[in-house]
């Protein structure tokens, strides 16, 4: 089975319980203040239906186009745009008749649901699974400072000690806290032992964003050989696959991406190279040739080990709330950068939410993507957008302050709107995916 296809099923099964659980959420508080549901979708069902059967009063059914789902709800405007009704009298089990704090808690119980399920599933991965930690110390080069990284004062073979002083279950985590949290300290510990701390400065987000740079911090493979290229300078001084390239003797590398750097900007052609073959070390000259290729290749399939602790019931709980809340944070502390030309055209659809699963089916990796997807949707159907739950909430608000209802006629043109320029973003979002995956 191909990683599209594993990848693509994921996501339907995904998007195919929140979505359902998300309708559940309008539709139960719907129930509970009798209120009638008329349809109750899993994708849209233009022109035709895959499934339906009716139960009761209600239609449950399968769409055919999956870009969401709906409940449709009495004497509501939606998405289906079916207004005849609002030129009768309100029925008193239409979402019209009810009072507006009830017609309140049925538009947020969407929302609701996809929030709590969010948290909730984050506490039973911790629970079920554990939690992944990943210290530096466990890493055999430490890590690599990119440009943009060393532009603030990180320096090759530096300890990052913490962040605004706390430590990081994750030492990669801390690309995160610099792009979305307003870090202003980070203490590091240098090569020689000494400690400082690093000021940040408060726009690194946006260099981050303009550069292209997300992960200025990464891990620093080591620089082990994987293979000679035959005729070489490497296969002449005898340098073998699975040799570990050490430095030189002025100059000891803390991984590949230094040793990279050093063969870049050498200015001699000429030098020795400490390399460690088994537990022993050794030297060689190399003279480089005009081309200044040394000619091996570097392994770049470094597996990184992270250590699982496994939590109580009530550990999970704790851990599981706080992550589902700065899922929740970072979201939206991103969310200004859309509205950037680079945030922009870094929009994704269906494509880039697929990418968020495993390539291969497993449940604890398909569950953090749902977790993360919900929290998601979420956010984005409080979005003050007609059409969306948001929309919707805007205008309730507005009735129960003022006292006053909004024009049915506005209400529907403020529907279409909403639709379109739902359908404007989904076009570019997914354009943006189809772009991507030809051109770059």
């Amino acid at each position: 089975m191909s990683i599209f296809l594993i990848k693509g099923l994921q996501l339907l099964l995904s998007l195919s319980i929140l979505i359902i659980l998300h309708e559940l959420g309008h539709f139960i508080p719907a129930k509970i203040f009798k209120t009638r549901v008329e349809k109750f979708y899993l994708f849209f069902d233009v022109k035709f239906s895959l499934f339906k059967k009716k139960i009761g009063e209600t239609v449950y059914g399968i769409g055919w186009l999956p870009l969401g789902g709906y409940v449709k709800i009495s004497g509501m405007i939606d998405e289906s745009m079916d207004t005849e009704h609002l030129s009768k009298e309100p029925e008193p089990w239409e979402f019209r008749s009810k009072p507006p704090w009830q017609r309140l808690i049925i538009m947020l119980g969407g929302v609701t649901v996809n929030l709590i399920l969010g948290f909730l599933i984050y506490m039973m991965i911790l629970f079920v699974w554990g939690k992944n930690t990943l210290n530096q110390k466990d890493l055999p080069s430490g890590l690599y400072y990119s440009e943009l990284a060393k532009s603030i004062g990180f320096e090759s073979g530096d300890k990052i000690l913490s962040v605004d002083g706390k430590n990081l279950d994750n030492i990669l985590d801390v690309n995160k806290h610099l792009f979305l949290r307003d870090v202003s300290v980070i203490s590091v510990k240098k090569i020689n032992g000494s400690i400082i701390d690093l000021n940040i400065p408060e726009n690194i987000g946006t260099e981050m964003m303009n550069s292209g740079d997300l992960r200025p911090i990464s891990v620093n493979l080591p620089s082990i050989i994987d293979s000679v290229i035959p005729n070489s300078v490497a296969e002449n001084v005898n340098l073998q696959k699975g040799d570990k390239i050490i430095g030189t003797p002025s100059k000891k590398f803390q991984g590949l991406f230094d040793f990279r750097e050093f063969i870049s900007n050498t200015t001699s052609n000429n030098f020795n190279l400490i390399y460690e073959r088994g537990k022993r070390l050794d030297t060689v000259n190399v003279n480089l040739n005009s081309d200044g290729k040394l000619g091996i290749y570097n392994l770049t399939d470094f597996n990184i080990k992270f250590k699982t602790e496994k939590l109580g019931i009530l550990e999970s709980i704790n851990q599981g709330f706080s992550k589902g809340y700065w899922t929740l944070y970072d979201y939206i502390a991103q969310f200004k950068y859309v509205f950037s030309k680079k945030g922009a055209s870094q929009l994704g659809g269906f494509g880039a939410i697929g990418s968020l699963f495993p390539p291969t089916w497993d449940w604890q990796g398909f569950w953090s993507s749902t977790a993360l997807i919900s929290i998601i949707l979420a956010f984005m159907n409080l979005l003050p957008i007609p059409a969306l739950d948001g929309g919707h909430v805007m205008f309730l608000i507005y009735e129960i302050i003022s006292g006053r209802k909004p024009n049915d006629k506005f209400m529907e043109y403020a529907q279409i709107f909403g639709f379109f320029l739902l359908m404007s973003l989904v076009v570019y979002a997914n354009g943006n995916d189809i772009y991507r995956a030809l051109f770059n």
